[in-house]
């Protein structure tokens, strides 16, 4: 499990809020080109600055977190979209704290999210004009947020995970990041808490050492301490992490605007 159902994304750091309060996010139903239908949350931003932000949730797909995360990005000058992964199985409702979704991850795909990813990047371009995308994940939404920069059809030009899990141990639907890291196309930024326990050093050095041989720009950042989910405005004692984790992903998109 990732986040708990009442957690809430950390506040922007000071001075990155380029509009007072926030942008509220619009409800949507979208359909991907294989006829699935999924929810997704758009937030444009008033004033846009940088690339428009595709956000993979954790496992449990699309719930408020990411909700207001997408408004949390449209405040810092990233038109962003947040969608959810289980329409084909769960239906297109909003669920509650109790939705069991161990099934629906097992009946994920790598193409049915893929698919499913580019539906909710050309909503966001046609709702907002952005030309220019990143995608942003968190757990297992991280590991398919750095998968999809092997993927160019998904016209992404950077690609952000936080705590991605990047060995599946077996698990179908999810990419082998340790030791095919090589596939990816565009520049990287990943983060890491050194306390999570699902992600040891020797799977973050693997890697590491297929985004050198791919000779891609990344920067991999590992927090000592941290757990997995750091990035949670109820975690007091991770506060400091959150807020590099926010100035370095935001300096990482002012930064890395376009692929090679």
């Amino acid at each position: 499990m990732c986040f708990e159902f009442d957690a809430l994304p950390p506040e922007l750091p000071d001075g990155r809020a380029v509009i007072a309060g926030g942008a509220a996010a619009e409800s949507l139903t979208l359909t991907a080109a294989d006829g699935n239908q999924f929810a997704a949350a758009l937030a444009e931003s008033p004033a846009p600055s940088g690339p428009g932000i595709v956000i993979l949730p954790d496992v449990r797909g699309l719930y408020r977190f990411y909700v207001e995360l997408a408004e949390r990005f449209a405040a810092a000058g990233h038109h962003a979209i947040a969608f959810d992964y289980f329409g084909r199985t769960a239906g297109v409702e909003e669920r509650g704290e109790g939705f069991d979704w161990k099934p629906h991850v097992a009946a994920t795909t790598v193409e049915g999210i893929h698919t499913d990813l580019a539906a909710a990047r050309e909503a966001l371009a046609a709702a907002t004009g952005a030309s220019q995308f990143a995608s942003v994940g968190f757990c297992f939404g991280g590991a398919h947020s750095f998968w999809a920069g092997t993927n160019p059809a998904l016209g992404l030009d950077a690609v952000v995970g936080f705590y991605g899990g990047l060995n599946p141990g077996g698990r179908s639907g999810r990419p082998n990041l340790v030791t095919d890291s090589d596939q990816i196309k565009v520049p990287v930024l990943a983060l890491f808490g050194g306390a999570d326990e699902g992600i040891p050093a020797a799977d973050r050095e693997g890697f590491d050492a297929g985004l050198e041989r791919a000779g891609v720009d990344h920067e991999i950042v590992v927090y000592p301490g941290a757990p997995h989910s750091f990035f949670d405005r109820k975690q007091e004692e991770f506060a400091e992490a959150s807020a590099d984790a926010w100035t370095r992903t935001l300096d990482f998109l002012a930064a890395e605007p376009v692929a090679a």
